[in-house]
């Protein structure tokens, strides 16, 4: 039953997951619907994980309202925050849903979230059965791919103050807007006092 309302609880306007997918390939009715009967809503509390490192994962989801953090804890117990993830993210822990092993990292309810997931089991199994899943999976592949690559160019070939100036000037927002400042200070790789010794010179800088 969950299921089932996870699909048509939207009727009137086109459920979020599949103008997610609709952003990459468009999907008729019948192409849906397998994918429709395997939703689950899911609500995550202020910390609770959705991915937990060190454990096998095998569900993807789709981040309806809130916001959650990609991490991970070394050896000697600090947090790294790398990414963060917004309303109509897919998040997964994609390394451990393709192989089956642990998940390097975690995935972390920062406020109140709300997802829809699946099974990538389900996935894989509509790559076979409908080439636009296929085309789908290949495109989305692509499209974190970029991503990714752009991430690691910027915390390898960018100064602590170059990643925040870079950040100030790009389309993301909703980091500056809503997440605390000690998770922005581990995204850029500093700590909280680096992080505000940097603001307080670009400010200084900027009102030259």
């Amino acid at each position: 039953v969950r299921a089932l309302l996870a699909g048509t609880m939207y009727l009137g306007r086109m459920h979020p997951l599949r103008a997610y997918i609709h952003r990459f390939v468009p999907l008729t009715d019948a192409e849906w619907a397998p994918l429709a009967a395997a939703l689950v809503p899911r609500r995550l509390r202020r910390r609770e994980l959705f991915v937990t490192q060190g454990v096998p994962s095998t569900e993807l989801a789709l981040l309806e309202t809130g916001a959650c953090r990609l991490f991970y804890t070394r050896p000697d117990g600090e947090e790294r925050t790398t990414y963060f993830f917004f309303e109509h993210h897919l998040i997964a822990s994609y390394h451990s849903c393709l192989t089956g092993q642990p998940s390097a990292f975690g995935i972390e309810a920062l406020v109140p979230t709300t997802l829809v997931s699946f099974p990538y089991g389900v996935l894989r199994s509509l790559y076979d059965q409908w080439p636009v899943y296929e085309r789908f999976g290949r495109l989305v592949a692509e499209y974190h791919l970029l991503g990714t690559d752009a991430r690691l160019a910027e915390l390898l070939l960018l100064s602590p103050e170059q990643r925040y100036r870079a950040l100030l000037s790009s389309h993301k927002t909703k980091i500056l807007e809503r997440i605390p400042q000690h998770y922005i200070a581990s995204y850029l790789g500093v700590t909280p006092v680096s992080l505000s010794r940097i603001r307080a010179r670009v400010q200084a800088e900027d009102r030259v």
